[in-house]
């Protein structure tokens, strides 16, 4: 599923299916002598939008307090304000790019890999505007789905800070930030999440069913395909990604793991003890990001129904599935279950849902849960220690790996005869015909471009912050902490 708004293309693409759809339709059915056709945009509920609104609420707890507690937990006592002051200063400087010209980017027309800026400062969406959901005739207000989207750009550049916690300077986070989202997120935002909406491929598909004559139908076929071509590149690859597998999770992972090998491992390691010095804002954090993700799995269905309860449900169980899993097998390979592994083997859950919530059914995103447990406990110990990489906090081998699970994971839990949802088709206004290695085949497409679009954009984009300001705190100051070397402050005073 992807995210569209109506006003967005909404209503000129819905205007131009109508003008193909109204003469059509009229042939067979002639309306009264005062009548006059018109084209009626969705309807707004209430219910809906008090949910959207409640969700981004949500999803901006999942970075403040949410990420900035479970990171901050991870990372020595001298780090703890350094990687909390790096977080807010991601969802601060990303909102404020958000309105001036991400959303536009991301969510208006222009290519298949980019939007233009015909929505740059928010310009025509006003209090009047309706953004498309996924069923036809039904609307939220676009501010709400801005609302919405924003606190997505603003949580994942958020993510990759975790794996060069404590070795990175704070001028580098605050250069490289504003030019991940803008060259590779608001693309990636666009590439899976941007299409035609719902109204507009009903109301040509319906025009072009209705056609007669041969002219008609030409016109109406032209008109849909038009409407089918408004999309994202990866949307057109018939990708499924619910709420971010891709776009979040595949895209900060692969840049972290990037940023890591850039950026070069801290001092001592290896050498010293690296632990976290609070296990208990850790679980803090992970419980808030949990409760956060509800609103990130269950808000990106656009409505309040029973879809958003399956994606909730999903969330729920995939979850507790992969906490238990990460925990059985870390018992069995190192004799202790540890709280650590416990939660995370919980946002490893979390991130394989992300793409499938309101895919899979409730026994799928079980099954995921725990396969996913055991595959990120292993790349995040046996893999990460067989190759020497430096992932502060297990961002690439959590996010990435788990993001790439599950997106993959996607194409097989959609499916109906496992209890999946089926992929809906809106040019028949029914569920298509499933095949698992077509489906399977988009993922890994998907997959790919998003590994190749994050890793090799972000490599470019970290040389240039380099060379510009540079990566790397100094030893001493990295020895000293970089909550006073960076913040002139501390997280606590004895």
């Amino acid at each position: 599923m992807t995210f569209k708004t109506w006003s967005r293309v909404g209503l000129p693409t819905l205007l131009m299916a109508a003008a193909v759809a109204l003469p059509v339709l009229a042939q067979t059915a002639a309306p009264a002598p005062d009548a006059v056709p018109a084209v009626v945009g969705p309807s707004i509920n209430k219910g809906d939008t008090t949910w959207m609104l409640t969700s981004a609420l949500l999803v901006l707890m999942m970075s403040v307090p949410g990420l900035a507690l479970f990171y901050g937990g991870l990372v020595r006592t001298k780090n703890m304000l350094s990687v909390l002051m790096q977080v807010i200063y991601s969802v601060c400087i990303v909102g404020i790019i958000w309105v001036l010209y991400g959303y536009s980017l991301a969510f208006t027309g222009g290519s298949d890999f980019i939007g233009g800026f015909a929505k740059a400062f928010l310009s025509g969406v006003t209090t009047e505007s309706a953004g498309g959901t996924f069923s036809v005739g039904v609307a939220i207000p676009e501010l709400a789905f801005v609302a919405f989207q924003m606190t997505f750009a603003m949580i994942t550049p958020a993510l990759i800070i975790g794996a060069f916690a404590e070795r990175v300077k704070f001028s580098a986070i605050v250069l490289f930030i504003p030019l991940w989202v803008t060259f590779i997120y608001f693309p990636m935002a666009h590439m899976v999440w941007y299409w035609a909406g719902p109204d507009a491929v009903d109301a040509a598909a319906k025009a072009l069913a209705a056609a007669t004559d041969g002219a008609a139908k030409t016109a109406a076929q032209e008109a849909l395909d038009a409407v089918l071509a408004d999309a994202g590149y990866i949307y057109k690859l018939g990708a499924l990604d619910f709420a971010g597998g891709t776009v979040v999770h595949i895209n900060a992972g692969i840049a972290a793991l990037v940023g890591c090998f850039i950026v070069g491992k801290r001092t001592g390691y290896g050498r010293e003890q690296f632990s976290p010095h609070s296990l208990t804002l850790t679980l803090v954090g992970a419980g808030l990001l949990w409760v956060g993700w509800f609103g990130f799995n269950a808000g990106s269905n656009l409505e309040a129904n029973g879809l958003t309860a399956l994606a909730m449900m999903n969330t729920f169980i995939a979850t507790c599935a992969a906490a238990l899993s990460w925990m059985i097998i870390e018992w069995l390979a190192k004799g202790k279950p540890s709280m650590l592994g416990v939660v995370s083997g919980a946002i490893a859950g979390l991130v394989a849902v992300t793409p499938m919530a309101g895919f899979a059914g409730i026994m799928g995103a079980m099954i995921s849960g725990l396969i996913v447990g055991v595959v990120c406990f292993f790349f995040c110990t046996t893999v990460k220690n067989a190759f020497g990489y430096d992932d502060s906090l297990d961002v690439f081998g959590v996010h990435g790996v788990g993001g790439i699970f599950g997106a993959i994971a996607t194409g097989i839990v959609v499916s109906p005869a496992l209890g999946g949802t089926g992929v809906f088709d809106y040019t028949t206004g029914a569920v298509a015909e499933y095949n698992m290695a077509t489906q399977v085949m988009a993922q890994l497409k998907a997959v790919g471009v998003t590994l190749v679009w994050s890793g090799v954009g972000s490599a470019i984009l970290f040389y240039i912050v380099n060379a510009v300001v540079g990566l790397r705190a100094s030893v001493e100051k990295e020895r000293e902490g970089l909550d006073i070397t960076e913040h002139g402050e501390r997280a606590y005073h004895s």
